[in-house]
């Protein structure tokens, strides 16, 4: 598994149009995680430094190949004083396989702060690397994202709402040092936001295997962060339909402030049989 520095990496190859590197990767498509992240930075390097992401909107159209690179054409849909908007296309053999929108904001604005308390759970250490977890075949699937220490709380340490469908909890970190700079720790998130969260959607359901993919993604980044220091990702799966999931994420560190959310919907389809990169995912 390459570094997340290395995923990150873009290229400038004309104005306002960027390419990512083709990863080496034991999947049959690219990692969602890869090209929102891309994606991501190739909008960050058209914004001024006094501006941050706040939030982003994704879908994703078309599997990526993760042999080829992807190619990142950004349009600067408004420039003001205190929000920016870019919306990114992602390419690979001339088709779209992935657009979103990111907004930034500059953080001298003020007002009022409020946030959700994060839920009681057990700390990290306490807990099992989810890589320790796996069996041998598993184990060889999920080196893909070796770098990224994950631990999953089990049910019985969790304190659960009685009104909510489905839920999970998730520490996670990136294993090693990261860069100092904001961007990239955003972009390292974004990375990060889209392991384990379909996964909440099988919980009630855990002798389900069914055929799951990334449909959308959206989130919102609310205070700074660090993306190597551990994170807990709270779960839930309100409802799931018709062949799709709906589930949510909120993201905390561990003094309990709230940094960023996520919503993202994803195919959730029984009857057919999966493709054998299915089995590739870090959902539970």
């Amino acid at each position: 598994m390459a570094a997340i520095e290395d995923i990150l990496q873009v290229e400038q190859i004309e104005t306002d149009i960027y390419r990512g590197g083709a990863i080496p990767s034991h999947l049959q498509r690219t990692f969602g995680g890869q090209v929102a992240g891309q994606a991501l930075m190739a909008a960050t390097r058209t914004v001024d430094a006094d501006h941050y992401v706040h939030s982003l909107h994704g879908y994703f159209l078309r599997p990526g190949d993760p042999d080829i690179p992807a190619v990142f054409l950004v349009d600067r849909i408004r420039d003001g004083r205190s929000f920016v908007t870019r919306r990114v296309t992602g390419i690979q053999r001339g088709e779209a396989i992935f657009t979103m929108s990111a907004s930034f904001h500059v953080r001298t604005d003020q007002g009022y702060e409020h946030q959700d308390r994060m839920p009681p759970v057990p700390d990290p250490e306490e807990l099992t690397d989810r890589l320790d977890e796996l069996g041998e075949e598993e184990r060889a699937v999920f080196k893909e994202w070796r770098n990224f220490d994950l631990r999953i709380v089990p049910p019985e340490k969790m304190v659960t709402s009685p009104y909510l469908a489905a839920q999970q909890r998730v520490w996670f970190r990136y294993r090693h040092p990261l860069p100092d700079d904001t961007v990239f720790h955003v972009g390292t998130l974004a990375y990060m936001s889209d392991m384990t969260l379909l996964g909440s959607s099988r919980v009630p359901h855990p002798e389900s295997n069914p055929q799951v993919a990334s449909l959308d993604h959206a989130m919102w980044f609310m205070r700074p962060f660090r993306a190597d220091d551990w994170l807990l990702y709270d779960q839930t799966s309100p409802s799931a339909d018709g062949g799709r999931a709906l589930t949510q994420g909120r993201i905390f560190d561990r003094k309990g402030r709230m940094v960023a959310a996520v919503t993202q919907e994803g195919l959730a389809r029984t009857g057919r049989q999966m493709p054998e990169d299915q089995h590739a995912r870090t959902d539970r």
